[in-house]
């Protein structure tokens, strides 16, 4: 664990968690809960994270939050918690409740067209089953790809799909293991606002990500709770914390869960 903020207190959130009447865990889940896999169905959560979890849910009154670039009926069957939580998907543009009502805003005709020309320019390319179609954005994979292959792809890929981005409108950005086109207008910071939107006044909240598209959601909590950057190699970011995972992302939860059961054994 490595404090990136000098405004930083780490006991003292602890203390405030402990004591607080309302409290949020927002997570992300690839590369945060479960490691990334060259196979996105087989990405996991760590082993102990939904153990973890389960308790933080079923013990402590915590509001937990999974929030992913994955479409949230992707990501549901994957968590395998006893409860299922509240998910955001898509990059803030999907929203799923416990009991599987599904919250969908339309989106814009013109930028559908340019999720399907992105996927044609791609399968021209021989890489469509190398791409992820999800409500607000298509995404380009290269994990598995030989090293020597990878430069290749991401250079035809982002040639062609920044001159849909521009066309339309539309954002293009790297993410851990790939490049993704995106509908413009929300992103994980958006769920966080929401989220802390509809909490009670000071409710203690922490997010948790691990790449660039979580910057966002770190952005939109400054000020108003903890930003955790999981990840096993430092990159620039906006977060307060640094976590290596898995076992210190254990080690938090169990701080977590501990604190919000008011007692130090509760994960023993």
């Amino acid at each position: 664990m490595k404090l990136l903020s000098s405004d930083l207190d780490i006991e003292r959130f602890f203390h405030s968690l402990e004591r607080s009447a309302h409290c949020i865990l927002i997570i992300d889940y690839d590369g945060t809960l479960a490691p990334f896999r060259e196979r996105r169905g087989e990405a996991e959560p760590y082993p102990g994270v939904r153990r973890s979890i389960d308790l933080i849910m079923e013990r402590s009154q915590s509001r937990v939050v999974v929030v992913s670039g994955r479409s949230a009926g992707d990501v549901r069957p994957l968590l395998g918690f006893r409860k299922p939580p509240e998910i955001w998907g898509c990059h803030g543009w999907e929203r799923m409740m416990p009991d599987g009502s599904h919250d969908l805003p339309a989106i814009d005709e013109r930028y559908r067209r340019g999720i399907r020309e992105a996927l044609d320019r791609a399968g021209a390319e021989g890489f469509a089953p190398r791409c992820e179609t999800k409500t607000a954005s298509v995404a380009f994979h290269w994990r598995g790809l030989a090293p020597a292959s990878i430069h290749s792809a991401r250079e035809k890929i982002e040639r062609e799909w920044r001159k849909i981005a521009d066309r339309n409108g539309m954002l293009l950005g790297d993410f851990d293991g790939g490049i993704e086109l995106r509908v413009p207008g929300r992103n994980k910071g958006t769920a966080v606002n929401t989220i802390l939107d509809d909490a009670p006044p000071g409710a203690v909240t922490a997010y948790l990500g691990d790449d660039r598209t979580d910057e966002d959601a770190f952005s939109a909590l400054k000020g108003r709770g903890l930003s955790v950057l999981v990840n096993e190699s430092f990159h620039p970011t906006a977060a307060d914390l640094w976590l290596i995972p898995p076992r210190e992302l254990l080690e938090f939860l169990a701080r977590w869960g501990a604190a919000r059961g008011g007692d130090g054994g509760f994960f023993h």
